[in-house]
């Protein structure tokens, strides 16, 4: 997927896209003046977890630059195996919880709207970074992603509801320190999702067996979360078919098998799902043109969020020189096959390019190079 090299017919995906991505949106209590949202990017920039001002300002430049809906990068909820980089910034204790008012009352000084990605590895966990025998790494079955235990264990009932406490806990304080909502991270292998994949998730009790016992515990958790928040206070579930380790890897091969693993999690109170794809213009199911998000929305009538190299002249693997493929994006969004676009990369690299987009720019694009993960412009 490249961009066209004449400047005429850039014109024209330009300003297509920025009316399709100018339209204001709602979800739960907030009025988003746009559809362009932030996608949760690691950065690691948050010395013993506490967010400082670098933190604040790099978010609210993004904010203040246009984009509709920020969503930080993953933060740590209050659980010893919850993570292991020192510098992720964690989403408890005073001084964390200090830091990241600092940053909501930041993106909302500029008139953006923030909400904090709440995360936990799980056996998504690096021995040689931390060892095992020192934080004890805990997942459904105590298997890695790769199959092998290493030294993890099975979750008891205890760790279960001990999490479970931890994300309602992590969400209460969003609210009650100026977020605007939450996002759960339930994808790419992750805590969250190696309950969810079967591959990881070989519990004989109430939380495995089948896609549907496979959710129960994704269930409880927004579960839990909706009785300590506001009833409109929007609650964010990401989730992906691919692994970190496996690109390959899926909870769904039909539409069917999708709504069963989706049906629970938005009966427990999910305001929208975030769909993380590699590729936002791939179809995700033979017979259809509609990507992971798109069939998010159909099958379960909440608000949907697709991402995947957007505004990257390629796929996530390459560098990219300005946005691409713009046009396919507006088509799908004024068919409202999804809700809201969110942008990783392209964003990373230039923090105007929301408002570049939306005022119809067609050059001036700072290009995405890996030297702009070692920085927090």
């Amino acid at each position: 997927m490249r961009s066209t090299s004449t400047s005429s017919r850039s014109s024209t995906v330009t300003t297509s896209a920025a009316g399709a991505l100018s339209r204001p949106f709602s979800l739960g209590r907030l009025t988003l003046p746009n559809r362009i949202t932030m996608s949760p990017m690691t950065r690691s920039f948050s010395p013993g977890g506490i967010p400082g001002e670098d933190v604040a300002a790099y978010y609210a430049r993004r904010a203040a630059a246009g984009v509709g809906l920020i969503i930080t990068e993953g933060t740590y909820v209050n659980h010893p195996s919850a993570g292991e980089d020192a510098a992720v910034p964690r989403f408890y204790g005073a001084e964390s919880l200090a830091g990241w008012a600092r940053v909501a009352d930041a993106v909302h000084a500029v008139g953006g709207h923030i909400v904090p990605q709440l995360w936990h590895i799980g056996m998504f966990r690096d021995p040689d970074v931390t060892p095992f025998e020192d934080v004890p790494a805990v997942g459904p079955s105590g298997l890695t992603l790769t199959g092998t235990d290493d030294g993890g264990r099975a979750m008891t009932r205890a760790d279960i509801d001990e999490v479970i406490g931890a994300y309602a806990q992590a969400a209460a304080d969003a609210e009650r320190i100026g977020f605007d909502g939450v996002e759960i991270h339930g994808a790419h292998g992750y805590l969250i999702d190696q309950f969810l994949w079967s591959y990881t998730n070989r519990r004989t009790d109430e939380y495995g067996g089948d896609s549907v016992a496979r959710t129960r515990f994704a269930a409880e958790i927004v579960e839990a979360i909706r009785e300590r928040v506001s009833q409109d206070f929007p609650v964010i579930f990401r989730f992906s078919q691919w692994k970190g380790y496996d690109f390959d890897a899926r909870l769904a091969d039909t539409p069917d098998e999708l709504q069963a693993v989706l049906a629970p999690i938005a009966d427990a109170g999910v305001s929208a799902f975030h769909a993380s794809t590699r590729r936002y213009w791939e179809p995700e199911f033979e017979g259809s043109d509609l990507n992971l998000a798109a069939w998010a929305k159909k099958l379960t009538g909440k608000a949907a969020i697709t991402v995947g190299s957007v505004g990257l002249d390629g796929d996530i693997t390459e560098d990219s020189a300005e946005p691409a493929g713009l046009e396919r994006l507006a088509e799908a969004l004024e068919r409202d096959e999804f809700d809201l676009v969110a942008v990783g990369r392209a964003l990373l690299a230039d923090p105007q390019w929301a408002r570049k987009v939306l005022d119809g720019r067609v050059e001036g694009f700072a290009p995405f190079t890996k030297e702009a993960e070692k920085t927090l412009f």
